[in-house]
């Protein structure tokens, strides 16, 4: 070994090595308030702190061998949990995170879109495995407090577009909104309306499009009147629904973003005396269990729920593990599940 390659050979050692002490001098702050900021304790103004962790992230303090091993918990932040729809992707999650000794700590917005300020510094104090985020945005600032610690982030259906700098998982949506309306087109019905949920959720604006491109397709042109959007949850399906059969040329068809939507159109139906699929046909979205509960059985697109979950669990592993060479997006298929619910207009 000569002289001049050993500084060569150690440089980046040191620089993994940086310590607390280091930060603190380079930041102009205390040994103690760099702690505060590594273990996500409060006490430090907004400037500091991410002064702080670009100092982190520049000299590869999450790199360090030494430091404090992750918590064996997969956290899951989800925009909603109040829906078999969300128990379906906690139970993939769950089925890779015991296969790997992992418990699965979950977090629910309660319908907003972002967690609360105080979420941030919990997780980093708990330091887990990694994070899936349902449905759900995190800030900038967010997103680089986890990577300087290497806190690894998966997106499942995400928000909105997918970020190339955090690995995603969804499913073919655009190929289930064309599947379920080019089932009701065959049937023979051409006044078919579509009850989504909100543009700003990209697997509703990709369900919208898969509609689009089946009734264009079709030579269909679609009636504004026949496209509405709410929450993914039964009153929207109900209320929109009502407001689609007091229309004098009502649809013969409901395409709904959802199972849940998909039942409300059902009670709306009742209460208007239209008979599934005799006077109305409905397909849903999602093939949640109550499918299969419904009277008739509902027509819907099965999305692999519980294998999201499992495939986002499993990303968050490999990334954990320092394997970088999964796909950053996953996208699992769609299907369109025939039932009792369609049949051709009367």
């Amino acid at each position: 070994m000569t002289g001049t390659s050993l500084p060569t050979e150690l440089g980046p050692r040191r620089r993994q090595e940086i310590t607390v002490a280091q930060i603190a001098r380079l930041a102009g702050v205390s040994p103690p308030t760099v702690s505060k900021v590594i273990n996500g304790r409060p006490g430090v103004s907004v400037a500091t702190r991410r002064r702080i962790e670009e100092l982190i992230r520049e000299h590869g303090w999450q790199r360090r061998p030494e430091r404090t091993e992750s918590a064996a918990i997969v956290e899951v932040l989800f925009q909603a949990l109040d829906s078999l729809w969300a128990l379906e992707l906690i139970r993939g999650v769950n089925e890779v995170a015991q296969s790997y000794g992992l418990t699965v700590a979950v977090t629910d917005m309660h319908g907003h879109n972002s967690p609360h300020r105080e979420w941030i510094e919990e997780v980093l104090a708990r330091r887990p495995t990694g994070v899936i985020a349902v449905s759900a945005e995190l800030s900038d600032h967010e997103y680089a407090q986890l990577a300087s610690r290497s806190i690894p982030l998966v997106a499942l259906d995400p928000h909105g577009e997918p970020s190339h700098r955090v690995p995603s998982v969804g499913a073919t949506n655009w190929n289930g909104g064309l599947s379920a309306t080019r089932h009701l087109l065959e049937l023979g019905h051409r006044r078919i309306a579509m009850i989504n949920g909100p543009a700003t959720l990209m697997c509703c604006r990709a369900r919208l499009d898969g509609y689009r491109a089946a009734m264009e397709t079709a030579g269909v042109p679609v009636d504004p009147r026949f496209l509405r959007t709410g929450p993914l949850y039964v009153e929207t399906g109900r209320t929109e629904a009502q407001a689609l059969f007091a229309l004098p040329d009502r649809p013969t068809a409901v395409f709904a973003g959802n199972d849940l939507q998909a039942l409300g159109v059902y009670q709306a139906a009742l209460r208007a005396g239209l008979r599934v699929p005799d006077d109305l046909s409905v397909v849903g979205f999602d093939d949640l269990p109550l499918a299969h509960w419904t009277d008739p059985p509902m027509t819907t697109v099965h999305q692999p729920l519980a294998k999201m979950g499992a495939a986002a669990a499993e990303l968050v592993m490999a990334v954990s593990a320092g394997d970088t060479s999964e796909h950053h997006r996953v996208e699992l298929a769609t299907h369109l599940v025939v039932r009792g619910s369609t049949a051709p207009p009367a």
